[in-house]
């Protein structure tokens, strides 16, 4: 059976659940899966070949342990097989930010020569990119070395890759699939946001401002904390309205996990009537990224099928906040 082999970069909380839900949805027959078969392949087709990471904690450990080391805390929903994949060491660059450097022992001495060798040796199609948010130099690193190595690359994360002209033009011309920028949650504040900016504007109403407060326990966090690193969040989560959207968040550890959301739209309606709108949206953060990346993967593996190259633009609409 044609298997979709999947490398991952940044063994955190995405990939925790993005492996286990491989397993918890290997039959395909459980709620909350997107889409069960996806551009011809069915979930228990996806095979992890490769994973790479910088924290000390989870090089050398099978890709199955080190989903739960440390700092990761995402949900426990499956209990998933020794999967023979060991983690390996990669590329570090901009890949550990200041406010996560007292959090991981950093290793990352790779080459996107030595990480592309690895790619091919172990036979991977598809390359997800889970870098933290402001890690563009690692991103582009890796992303030569998934060109190298004949690998579609999906960038899950706010680094700019398939908005850019000249990456695009690279993966067009090496005729490899190329997914991005930043994947959108199954069900998330930037979908509710969106939906809430479109069904008003449809009503007619005038959007005046608003703003997105976004508090959480995980990685993430730690980095959208880092005014720098939030700049590139910031660019991904525009709402599209052509109002002024402030966006901020906070590292709450208690939280895990778990994102707390608060939305707000102000507006002006019929008579110009003043509305003012307020919504609070709790989830698991990881788990509603999972679905997503798994569509993405199976797109990328059917492009590859198919020698279609470049960026894959109907995909990325769908299953990308940016592109």
């Amino acid at each position: 059976m044609t298997s979709v082999n999947v490398a991952v970069i940044g063994v955190g909380n995405c990939v925790s659940s993005l492996v286990q839900g491989v397993e918890y949805y290997r039959d395909g027959d459980a709620p909350g899966l997107p889409n069960p078969v996806c551009a011809g392949y069915a979930v228990s087709q996806v095979r992890f070949t490769a994973a790479f990471d910088v924290g000390a904690a989870k090089l050398g450990r099978d890709l199955s342990e080190a989903i739960w080391a440390e700092p990761n805390n995402a949900r426990r929903f499956a209990a998933v097989p020794h999967l023979g994949v060991p983690v390996t060491e990669g590329i570090l660059a901009d890949g550990v930010g200041p406010g996560s450097a007292g959090l991981i022992d950093p290793r990352g001495g790779a080459t996107p020569g030595e990480v592309a060798g690895h790619l091919r040796r172990t036979g991977s199609h598809v390359v997800l990119n889970f870098l933290p948010t402001g890690a563009q130099r690692a991103t582009e690193l890796y992303a030569a070395a998934a060109v190298e190595a004949g690998c579609a690359f999906v960038n899950c994360m706010p680094a700019v890759l398939a908005r850019s002209p000249e990456w695009r033009a690279h993966f067009a011309a090496a005729g490899l699939p190329l997914v991005g920028d930043d994947l959108k949650s199954s069900f998330g504040a930037t979908l509710v946001h969106r939906a809430l900016v479109e069904a008003l504007t449809a009503s007619g109403v005038h959007l005046t401002g608003g703003h997105q407060l976004l508090a959480g326990g995980n990685m993430d966090f730690v980095n959208l904390e880092d005014p720098e690193r939030m700049k590139s969040k910031k660019a991904t989560k525009s709402t599209g309205a052509g109002t002024s959207t402030h966006v901020s968040a906070q590292y709450l550890p208690f939280m895990d996990d778990r994102k707390v959301a608060y939305i707000r739209l102000d507006g002006v309606g019929f008579g110009a009537s003043p509305l003012e709108l307020e919504l609070r949206l709790v989830v698991e953060d990881s788990p509603s990224a999972a679905g997503h990346a798994l569509d993405a993967a199976r797109h990328a593996r059917a492009a590859l099928d198919q020698g279609v190259g470049g960026l894959l633009e109907e995909v990325s609409l769908a299953l990308m906040k940016a592109v």
